[in-house]
């Protein structure tokens, strides 16, 4: 079986790591939202600081927040203000502006780093990851994740059953572990559709979805077993 790259990214909690992405570009926070849930973050986004800030009142379990400074209401120094004043919670700033001056009033501001657009994913991620492990936010992906009586291997790739190994293909391991880094959660078709895609990197259709869902289904419940994963009608699915 071939090991998705996808990485499993956990917080303190022990559950995925909760973003805040303030960006108004509506093509960068599109292509960040779906690049940091298939590294199994949750994204809450906002394009204005009066949005950033309402999220920041309704969502109290964000482990880390992503700002751009241009914001059609303010800057996003405004909302690192913010937060400084009730919390530290990791900040990172992500924006165009480049210079020396940018950089160090973020910094003074109370931000925790600093990227340059245009970035790299895997930079942004070695960053975030970084600045967690520094804040004390951020907790070891688990070896071994059970679902049922499968044991999901992460280290290794490979899942089990009562000790014999289950073989997925790439594409059915890659759901799985989108399914893993949000289990409880219902994820809704359309997200799936944005979070896999085919080898030769064409969206999956909604058919192709059921398949593969049914596909991995069928691996790992067998013999009687309670569903793993459930079908929450006119939505999507859940990994019990």
């Amino acid at each position: 079986m071939m090991r998705c790259a996808m990485l499993l990214f956990f917080s303190e909690r022990g559950s995925a790591v909760k973003l805040l992405v303030v960006e108004d570009d509506p093509i960068i926070q599109e292509g960040l939202r779906i690049a940091l849930a298939q590294e199994g973050c949750e994204i809450i986004a906002a394009d204005s600081v009066q949005k950033a800030l309402n999220c920041l009142a309704t969502h109290s379990d964000l482990d880390l927040c992503i700002l751009d400074i241009m914001l059609p209401d303010g800057t996003g120094y405004d909302v690192c203000a913010a937060i400084r004043r009730q919390s530290e919670l990791p900040i990172i700033f992500l924006t165009a502006c480049d210079d020396e001056v940018h950089t160090v009033l973020a910094l003074e501001q109370g931000a925790d780093d600093y990227i340059a657009k245009p970035f790299r994913m895997r930079e942004l991620m070695a960053r975030i990851k970084a600045v967690m492990r520094r804040t004390g936010q951020h907790q070891t992906e688990p070896d071994v994740v059970r679902v049922g009586r499968n044991e999901i291997n992460l280290r290794a790739g490979k899942v089990y059953r009562d000790g014999s190994e289950i073989f997925l293909t790439a594409m059915e391991y890659k759901l799985l572990l989108i399914f893993v880094s949000h289990r409880g959660q219902i994820l809704f078709r359309s997200q799936l559709l944005h979070l896999i895609w085919d080898a030769a990197g064409d969206y999956v259709t909604d058919n192709t979805l059921t398949v593969y869902v049914k596909r991995l289904r069928n691996k790992l419940e067998q013999d009687g077993d309670p569903a793993a994963i459930q079908t929450v009608r006119g939505m999507g699915y859940r990994l019990l």
